[in-house]
């Protein structure tokens, strides 16, 4: 460990699955029945088509510019033009408010865009690389703790309707950091998190009916 470049500068991709995917992969799991009716994605729809089990019934995707072939709606979080109200039973807001300055505004407009009891399921980076490719396209402004996405989801959503969660420890940041992959970090080192050492934040966040 006592070098001043990382083992790999992708994450771990190149060696595997990256650490911090493990637990979007898990969360996304334990929660794969909220997965259901018309979903909206970010950049593709692969975790809409991976944990949907069969109770998808329309499948949306999201970018923010033109060109990208599988987006169905192009549109800004920010000012939410062109992004429906009260259309989705669940959004998948993967490690994406990193890159969204305005991150408060973007988060009332998930909501906005939530049915009555519509799920949010969001993950957001605590502990991690810049991701290069990322920061030179829209900038990357922020990395969040359970405290943070706790305070920024309830501002839109009741307090009792939002559930977050951390992940993470010393060892698995210190890999992370490092860019090895999952598949280099036994299961019991997964599980342990120590909330000093957040490295990725997930929430559920439902909308409520009214």
């Amino acid at each position: 460990m006592r070098r001043v470049t990382p083992i790999s500068r992708n994450f771990g991709a190149d060696r595997g699955l990256p650490i911090d995917r493990h637990w979007i992969d898990g969360f996304l799991q334990e929660h794969a029945d909220c997965i259901r009716g018309r979903v909206l994605e970010f950049g593709d729809d692969r975790y809409t088509r991976r944990f949907g089990l069969g109770g998808v019934e329309g499948s949306d995707v999201l970018y923010p510019k033109e060109g990208r072939p599988e987006a169905t709606i192009v549109a800004n979080l920010v000012d939410g033009k062109g992004i429906p109200s009260d259309a989705f039973d669940c959004i998948i807001c993967t490690h994406t408010l990193q890159y969204i300055y305005e991150v408060s505004p973007a988060v009332a407009t998930l909501h906005r865009a939530l049915k009555p009891d519509g799920v949010l399921l969001l993950t957001v980076p605590g502990i991690s690389p810049i991701c290069r490719i990322e920061k030179d396209r829209w900038g990357e402004y922020w990395h969040f703790t359970t405290q943070s996405v706790q305070r920024l989801l309830e501002e839109v959503f009741p307090a009792s309707a939002v559930t977050v969660k951390g992940y993470g420890n010393v060892l698995a940041a210190v890999a992370f950091l490092h860019g090895l992959a999952a598949e280099e970090l036994q299961q019991e080192e997964f599980a342990h998190f120590d909330p000093d050492y957040q490295l990725i934040v997930a929430a559920r966040a439902t909308k409520p009916s009214q």
